[in-house]
């Protein structure tokens, strides 16, 4: 859990406290069979001091930086990958105010996002748009008297219903006719909407195979209304606000390291309990399992660290290979296990599930394999 040391830098524990780790554990069973956020473990969240993890201190927060946020997300994941996914797009938003956002911003929203009177989400993709947001059917237009009115609907908004905020990738001008690679694309503009807009509606129409518990749904605007002040950075910047973010070093790959070592923890305890602990064999696949998690902490500390000479394609590079890892170590933890993972019920299933999802955020693989080709052959 967060602390704030004498230097007002934050630290974070190795693990979360015991209590709540217990909780958000049992969460993430609930929501498996119920296809919904628990709002038990939403509270719990909200009043761990976790959603201060990116805010400056000057503004109530933990003054985190990636590694932070990694870690934290890590933490989570272990425990409840759903969660961890909300808490993540909430660190992504609260980073974005803090670099992007005015004065008048930063004091408005930032203190309400570290002690988590709000809770923030990314409303991005939507049918058709491609991976890249470059054909996003989301319009703004200008008023007469200069607010915004936005239009269109958005899929796949982790968050959805139970984020207070949400920041909306919205096209204010045309595109360019020949858009080149990249994540976006011109004349899009990024906006801060309140969730209780009565231009905005959210819901949860989508039965998801995993991250059950991630509150991913849609988001709706429909003549919805903001001001000004609620643009976030220039008009028509969201481009470059995107390309900036890979080069911060908070990774979705510490998401799926969280994964892993989640399915990690659950083979162990399996293993103590049936008393196989003492064989060779299973000692050797443990060891190899636990090798390929400790590559995968590896990967997303270095680019939290942002020690690579690229740190963007370092992000990129993390979050191919920790997602990817996952799958590896869920899908040989359920076979180790046999019929004991067979089970519909059974925990590992839910977790290879969840490591599966990883691979479709955004950016998803394949995007991150198209901009990391970028990088590679500059």
């Amino acid at each position: 859990m967060p602390v704030i040391d004498r230097d007002d830098r934050m630290t974070t524990a190795r693990t979360l406290p015991p209590g709540l780790a217990k909780s958000l554990a049992e969460s993430a069973r609930h929501s498996v069979l119920t296809g919904e956020p628990d709002p038990v473990a939403l509270r719990l969240l909200r009043e761990s001091g976790l959603l201060a993890t990116a805010v400056p201190t000057g503004y109530g927060g933990a003054g985190g930086d990636a590694s932070d946020v990694n870690d934290v997300v890590r933490l989570l994941a272990a425990e409840n990958p759903s969660l961890a996914i909300i808490a993540f797009q909430h660190f992504a938003v609260s980073s974005r105010i803090a670099e992007w956002g005015t004065t008048a911003q930063h004091r408005e929203l930032l203190p309400r996002l570290a002690d988590g009177t709000w809770l923030a989400a990314s409303a991005w993709s939507e049918p058709g748009a491609g991976a890249a947001k470059q054909r996003i059917g989301t319009t703004g237009r200008r008023a007469p008297g200069g607010d915004w009115i936005l239009d269109g609907t958005k899929s796949f908004a982790t968050g959805a219903t139970v984020a207070d905020l949400y920041l909306v990738l919205v096209q204010t001008a045309e595109p360019d006719p020949a858009p080149t690679g990249g994540y976006g694309a011109s004349g899009q503009t990024f906006f801060l909407i309140e969730g209780g807009n009565p231009g905005l509606g959210a819901d949860l129409g989508l039965d998801l195979a995993g991250m059950r518990g991630s509150a991913t749904g849609r988001v709706v605007l429909r003549g919805c209304v903001v001001g000004d002040d609620r643009r976030l950075g220039p008009e028509g910047a969201a481009t470059r606000i995107i390309a900036g973010v890979r080069e911060t070093g908070a990774t979705l790959g510490a998401v799926a390291a969280g994964i892993a070592e989640g399915a990690l923890d659950l083979l162990l305890d399996h293993c103590r309990r049936r008393g196989s602990i003492e064989s060779p064999v299973t000692r050797h696949r443990l060891v190899e399992l636990g090798t390929e998690v400790e590559a995968v902490r590896a990967v997303v500390d270095r680019a939290g660290a942002r020690t690579a000479a690229d740190p963007g394609l370092a992000t990129l590079h993390s979050k191919l290979y920790a997602s990817e890892a996952a799958e590896r170590v869920c899908a040989e933890v359920a076979r180790i296990l046999s019929s004991a993972g067979y089970l519909a019920s059974a925990t590992v299933n839910r977790l290879l599930a969840d490591a599966r999802a990883v691979a479709l955020m955004g950016p998803t693989n394949d995007l991150c394999r198209d901009l990391a080709s970028t990088g590679l052959l500059r």
